[in-house]
């Protein structure tokens, strides 16, 4: 890099024109702040109508307050306990009864399920007998 500055320092610089100049400084000048108008706010610049003012973010942050107040205040914060539920009526026990029946005769009698299951036996069945027995 050190080599490119040498360069570049030995090329000569060249005289702007001179009606570049006003151009250049009119661009460079900021504008005149103006006032806040109707549509700037609308359209995104929140930041500078209450920048200036900083009663309005006291003001807004006094508004949030009191909706957190409210909204705390209206919540019900006693426990909710399950309530009593009527007995089933006599037609709900009699159908848990044959659904009961039916599930039962699907899936047979407990333990049923197990004696009809072969048993296994082989030489591993029968080294796990005698090293147990």
């Amino acid at each position: 890099m050190n080599e490119f500055e040498k360069r570049l320092q030995r090329v000569p610089l060249k005289a702007l024109p001179t009606e570049w100049r006003a151009e250049v400084l009119a661009a460079a000048v900021p504008p005149a702040p103006s006032r806040v108008s109707r549509g700037d706010y609308l359209a995104g610049g929140w930041r500078s109508l209450f920048w200036p003012h900083p009663i309005a973010w006291a003001g807004l942050a006094a508004v949030w307050v009191v909706i957190a107040l409210l909204h705390c205040s209206q919540r019900d914060d006693a426990p909710v306990l399950a309530e009593k539920s009527a007995p089933p009526s006599p037609e709900m026990l009699a159908d848990l009864r044959q659904q009961q029946k039916l599930l039962v005769e699907l899936l047979g009698p407990p333990g049923a399920g197990e004696a009809d299951r072969p048993k296994k036996t082989g030489p591993h069945t029968q080294l796990v007998r005698t090293l147990i027995g």
